[in-house]
């Protein structure tokens, strides 16, 4: 998959999957399927989060190379910003329209910054190229977890 197919896939994932959010059920949502696994509203707070950090690399990679960020501790950031606890149509429309800023964003990139090496916390380096690549993944991953509450 190319980077422009990225942001192409990612738009309309955005755009179908977002109805799909928004007509879940607010208590089922909210039900985690065990007390050491995330809710379906904590799942879309990691992908708020994920969106939020992935908006820092892919635009300060087009700055630096190689790019050196931290990574984030994914529970701490889960737990607290209060996902379980807010409003669910809220975030459904703030994780609609942050990936709709990182497909401009992704859009944005010139080619000859697809190559810049990323390092995030302790991983490996990955082209900025891999890393949006890897983003969809990410997201889609994420996505089957929360489909099940959907249906």
């Amino acid at each position: 998959m190319t980077v422009a197919e990225t942001a192409s896939e990612l738009r309309s994932i955005v755009n179908s999957f977002s109805k799909e959010l928004m007509t879940a059920d607010a208590r089922a949502v909210a039900l985690r399927p065990d007390p050491h696994s995330w809710s379906p509203k904590e799942v879309l707070g990691h992908l708020i989060d994920s969106a939020a950090n992935n908006h820092q690399r892919f635009v300060r990679a087009q700055q630096s190379d190689p790019l050196v960020m931290p990574g984030y501790e994914q529970n701490h950031w889960v737990s607290s910003q209060g996902y379980q606890e807010a409003d669910w149509s809220h975030l459904v429309t703030l994780w609609m329209h942050l990936n709709l800023h990182l497909v401009d964003v992704i859009g944005h990139i010139p080619p000859d910054k697809y190559s810049v090496a990323c390092v995030i916390g302790d991983s490996q380096p990955l082209t900025l190229e891999a890393l949006v690549i890897d983003y969809l993944r990410h997201l889609q991953h994420h996505m089957a977890q929360i489909r099940p509450t959907l249906a």
